[in-house]
């Protein structure tokens, strides 16, 4: 090996030229040479990498840059999400979060309270922490929310309530509100009992109701519970018991069951949403009896509220007679509206969502409220297969 670690043959010349030369002179000369030209390629080598490295530092300095500028660019939102307690809520959820992208302009942070509303202060105490642009709340109950909300409210933070409301002393604190007519629901579902039961020439003493509750305190219960409480006593109907089941098809099984033990000619079950419905339904069968529309053959008619597809396709097999919709698809309104505070622009305080009632049959095919007429769709398998939810 010569100096460096170079073989002859590394550096182009072959053993036999090297030991046959008689001018070792020129020889290292030859040496040098090579070894001056191979330092130079290390050096040029270094300086290319080197090179290249900057131009690689320089570019992921811009991407940084850049996404920090389209980060400002994003409305930031924290949503506190009361739970995933139903079919209807889970679709709400999905709702929101599929408008509230970073495509839409959003950034959105997410936080499922599971049905307790310590969790909730915790995330809005957070999220006016973390200052972000607008909070969205789907409040577990109407009640307990001022300090929080005027601690975002000192903040500068608009809070957009969905679904259920709140009720606190100072109205600012909330600054819009999305949701349904939960007194309208409850006022529809019993106008068409009504008007079915009437024309079933079933009289109205004849009818034995109970009515599973939603979580006590809610919006949506109180407005659903007051529509069968106002109607029982208008119409004469028998109001037996009221039993809250939180919204679940668990609790509701459970409930129904308790309930047939101890009442026995219950013939009408007011269900406050799908999964308890479903739930109560079960029960029913279980204790050898028949969900159904026909009073008069010993069926137990079952109303229902959500209109949610596991809803619905125990309204095509007759095992829910009326399901009153409550639209879960509040986020494209949602978005809008916080575009609209952002951006100083006009905003309703109050949006209701378009909802509809979908019926097993086609008996009644409108109510009527404060002069107002709302249709009911008869259920058939396309208008189930077309819903998003």
């Amino acid at each position: 090996m010569c100096e460096w670690g170079l073989s002859p043959l590394h550096i182009g010349l072959s053993p036999i030229a090297h030991f046959a030369s008689d001018n070792k002179v020129e020889y290292m000369k030859k040496i040098k040479v090579l070894k001056n030209r191979i330092v130079a390629r290390v050096i040029a080598t270094g300086i290319l990498v080197a090179g290249l490295a900057g131009f690689s530092g320089c570019g992921a300095v811009e991407e940084e840059e850049a996404s920090t500028q389209e980060q400002a660019k994003l409305i930031t939102v924290g949503f506190s999400q009361l739970g995933a307690e139903s079919d209807w809520r889970v679709a709400n959820t999905a709702s929101i979060q599929n408008s509230l992208t970073r495509q839409n302009g959003f950034d959105l942070m997410f936080d499922d309270a599971q049905q307790k509303q310590d969790k909730q202060f915790l995330a809005i105490r957070n999220f006016t922490q973390q200052e972000v642009d607008c909070i969205v709340l789907a409040p577990v109950m109407e009640t307990g929310w001022d300090t929080v909300l005027q601690e975002a409210k000192d903040a500068g933070i608009p809070v957009v309530v969905v679904d259920r409301q709140v009720k606190v002393t100072d109205t600012a604190l909330v600054t819009a509100w999305v949701g349904s007519d939960f007194t309208k629901e409850g006022k529809i579902a019993c106008e068409w009992l009504k008007s079915y039961t009437e024309t079933k020439g079933i009289e109205p003493g004849d009818l034995n109701i109970v009515d599973i509750q939603g979580t006590l305190g809610a919006t949506a219960q109180i407005g659903r519970t007051n529509g069968i409480v106002e109607a029982s006593a208008k119409y004469g109907w028998n109001l037996v018991a009221q039993v809250p089941a939180d919204y679940t098809q668990a609790k509701g099984k459970e409930v129904m069951a308790n309930l047939l033990a101890e009442h026995p000619d219950i013939n009408v079950v007011y269900a406050e949403n799908d999964n308890e419905a479903i739930g109560a339904i079960e029960a029913i069968e279980e204790a050898g009896k028949k969900a159904g529309a026909d009073i008069s053959k010993g069926e137990i008619l079952v109303i229902s509220f959500d209109a949610a597809h596991s809803g619905l396709s125990q309204v095509l097999e007759g095992k829910i007679a009326l399901d009153v919709e409550c639209n879960p698809l509040q986020g494209e309104e949602v978005e809008k509206l916080i575009k609209a505070v952002k951006n100083g622009e006009e905003y309703n305080k109050y949006t209701y969502v378009k909802e509809s009632a979908f019926s097993f049959d086609d008996t009644v095919k409108s109510v009527t409220i404060n002069d107002e007429s709302y249709d009911i769709t008869p259920l058939t398998e396309n208008i189930l297969n077309s819903r998003e939810y």
